[in-house]
């Protein structure tokens, strides 16, 4: 069995998959100060409560765009799974030919979305990632990383907001029943929706003018994704679970047969 893990700034995706199938999958928040003993606890305390032995996993495969984080995770792998993980890093085959003016500077979790979306959905395709950042990146049919945007994340930027303005108080980030707020608490949700609504389809709709091919699909991932995607004119498919696919798809290539 394959244990697939995506650092991320705020949070971890963690994947178990027996062959081609995903038989589990959870998040939890990313700690740089975790040690590796205690990623070594968590992992297999996840799995025990699963019903998936440790000793079942035989293969584990890591992208991080925290390193003060990875480390301990791929020491906790060596330790308490005797497997040596997959770091994906450059020299790690993905099938991604990389069109950055310095191919080093994209993160590892932006070629492994687009490593999944190429398998599940072809070429040309934009993914919107809705994490820390929100993230649009481009993909040619042929399979070029053509580069993207990276904007501030949905979350951070409400946060900025309830702690610049003194008046205003922290709510759940939600869709309103109303564009048009009556209350405090509505505005700031409208604002916060639509806005972020209005940036995604503006942002893809320029990015399909300029990659310049038809039949572009748009797929959203992250944790905001399925609520963005639910007044998004522009999105076509939501998979939250992207970076997992992608990261199976990495391991099979460069594994020994």
């Amino acid at each position: 069995m394959l244990l697939a893990i995506d650092v991320g700034n705020t949070n971890s995706a963690i994947g178990v998959y027996r062959g081609d199938t995903l038989v589990g999958n959870w998040r939890v928040s990313t700690t740089r100060e975790r040690t590796s003993d205690e990623s070594g606890m968590l992992l297999i305390s996840i799995l025990q409560y699963a019903g998936i032995s440790p000793a079942e996993i035989d293969a584990a495969i890591i992208c991080s765009v925290v390193p003060p984080a990875v480390y301990s995770i791929i020491n906790a792998i060596k330790k308490y799974f005797g497997i040596n993980p997959i770091l994906v890093e450059p020299g790690v085959k993905t099938g991604i030919n990389i069109k950055y003016e310095n191919p080093r500077e994209v993160g590892t979790d932006k070629i492994i979305n687009a490593v999944g979306a190429l398998k599940l959905y072809g070429g040309p395709v934009i993914i919107v990632d809705f994490g820390t950042a929100t993230t649009f990146c481009s993909v040619s049919r042929k399979g070029d990383y053509l580069g993207g945007i990276i904007c501030p994340g949905i979350k951070i930027s409400a946060e900025a907001l309830f702690d610049k303005a003194s008046m205003l108080p922290r709510i759940e980030i939600a869709k309103p029943k109303h564009i048009i707020g009556r209350t405090t608490v509505n505005s700031m949700q409208s604002g916060i929706f639509y806005g972020f609504v209005g940036q995604t389809d503006y942002i893809v709709s320029l990015m399909k003018q300029e990659m310049n091919e038809d039949n572009i699909k748009v797929v959203a991932t992250g944790g905001m994704a399925n609520l963005i995607a639910s007044e998004s004119a522009m999105i076509d498919e939501v998979n939250t679970l992207l970076t997992l696919e992608g990261l199976k798809v990495v391991y099979q290539m460069n594994s020994i047969v």
